[in-house]
């Protein structure tokens, strides 16, 4: 009977989820990460590469929305719940790496 008890406590308690429970809000904040940085290369002068960083970051605060939207639903009871895990890790690593390509653009750009 004891081992019946155990079975139901165990049933009740909620399932561990993965890292999408913090892929998400990361994500939402390299969102708000990217739009501080383009704010902010605003306030220098402008020249050519101006374009090209903003331009690569507005497309990472895209890709970092994908990456918390692929998160949000992998949170949801369904059966690929683990694939979109997969690929919101993917998808925010690729996001980091084009935020680090970013910062050393700008960085080589500032004089």
């Amino acid at each position: 009977m004891q081992f019946l008890i155990q079975q139901t406590a165990a049933a009740d308690k909620p399932v561990p989820r993965g890292l999408s429970t913090h892929i998400l809000p990361t994500s939402a904040t390299m969102i708000g990460v990217c739009m501080t940085v383009l704010s902010i290369s605003h306030l220098g002068t402008g020249g050519e590469w101006h374009m090209v960083i903003d331009k690569l970051l507005a497309i990472d605060a895209l890709v970092f929305l994908a990456s918390a939207l692929l998160s949000f639903i992998s949170m949801r009871p369904n059966p690929l719940s683990t694939s979109y895990e997969t690929r919101a890790e993917v998808v925010f690593v690729a996001g980091l790496g084009l935020l680090a390509l970013g910062a050393v653009a700008l960085a080589f750009m500032i004089k």
